[in-house]
């Protein structure tokens, strides 16, 4: 790669930081890796996750929009062969949230998550959407129920409505998760742990234990574990890279 090559594919990397949170691990065969490392996705999910309408300029936010293509793009692209997921968001809007996390579910290239901060709220069916998944030490992740803004009606379909959107929660975290979903509805609705709420706050180990999270470790393992997952893609034949 020429001098000249480099400081393009660097300032691409920077506009990929700056307008969508995301940048691409290419291969590097001037280091003598060649095809031996794998070339890897990374996107991040941070703030509150955006949906159909527009959150205060003020408010950092990740927008589905942006999401959803580059998600449909790390698919269809011959030259990624997997998928690194940074998560520290408070949550957003359940529909978006969901859609992101099926996409991410669906996808037939190795995932990996890494909850860094928090997770709060509909960043559980993101954190537990990839094939694995680690928390820091002092990541959190909020298990609570469904909220509404705006006005909300006090009628039976009304309740009805809000079972329906946490079945849909839950259903998807203790299928993609160690976690049962008779687990995770206790969780949503304890009222011991948060003075003006009901959940439950999971730190770390916690969120381990309670099945929702493979592993606690940082960016290294993280890293380290998806090109193992890569690697053995290939090695069973499932891959579908020709360079594999």
């Amino acid at each position: 790669m020429s001098k000249e090559e480099r400081l393009q594919e660097e300032q691409l990397k920077g506009e990929q930081i700056e307008k969508f949170g995301q940048m691409t691990f290419w291969h590097d065969k001037e280091n003598g890796q060649g095809d031996e490392e794998p070339t890897i996705q990374l996107l991040t999910i941070i703030g509150e996750i955006e949906g159909h309408e527009c959150l205060s300029q003020n408010t950092k936010t990740t927008k589905y929009e942006h999401i959803l293509p580059l998600l449909a793009n790390v698919e269809e692209s011959g030259e990624i062969d997997g998928l690194l997921l940074l998560l520290n968001t408070v949550g957003g809007d359940v529909e978006s949230g969901l859609a992101i996390a099926e996409m991410i579910a669906s996808l037939s290239k190795p995932t990996v998550s890494l909850v860094l901060g928090g997770s709060h709220s509909i960043g559980g069916p993101l954190a537990v959407a990839t094939d694995y998944s680690f928390i820091v030490p002092t990541g959190t992740m909020i298990v609570h129920p469904v909220r509404l803004s705006g006005m909300v009606i006090g009628a039976p379909p009304t309740y009805d409505y809000f079972t329906m959107i946490q079945q849909r929660i839950t259903g998807f975290i203790a299928k993609h998760s160690r976690a049962k979903e008779e687990r995770l509805v206790e969780m949503m609705m304890n009222t011991e742990m948060l003075s003006k709420d009901l959940g439950t706050i999971l730190v770390g180990e916690q969120a381990v234990k309670e099945g929702l999270i493979n592993e606690v470790g940082g960016i290294k393992e993280a890293i380290s574990k998806l090109r193992q997952m890569i690697k053995e893609s290939c090695h069973s034949g499932s891959c579908k890279e020709e360079r594999c």
